[in-house]
């Protein structure tokens, strides 16, 4: 299974996101630090939640992380987050 797939499962199961998009931009970072050649080292993920609700964005960005530690630990560089609760959404 891919590591981008390995996320998404994950993140789905500890959230159940309203909304979830989840871009690997490994391509855009070719020859910067923590890009191997490998691919899947850069992440974009947007997700709603109601898990996030009355979390600041920094108690969210701790949840996500605690969620993707392995992936963070091992082959993932980079994960941009952009983290809302379904009352943040307009």
């Amino acid at each position: 299974m891919s590591v981008g797939q390995t996320m998404r499962d994950k993140l789905t199961a500890a959230f159940e996101p309203s909304q979830m998009e989840l871009k690997d931009e490994s391509h855009k970072h070719e020859g910067h630090a923590g890009h191997d050649g490998r691919g899947e080292s850069h992440f974009r993920l947007r997700m709603v939640s109601d898990a996030f609700s009355g979390k600041s964005r920094v108690e969210r960005q701790r949840m996500v992380h605690r969620v993707l530690k392995e992936e963070l630990a091992d082959r993932v560089h980079a994960l941009a987050l952009t983290l809302k609760a379904p009352s943040d959404v307009t």
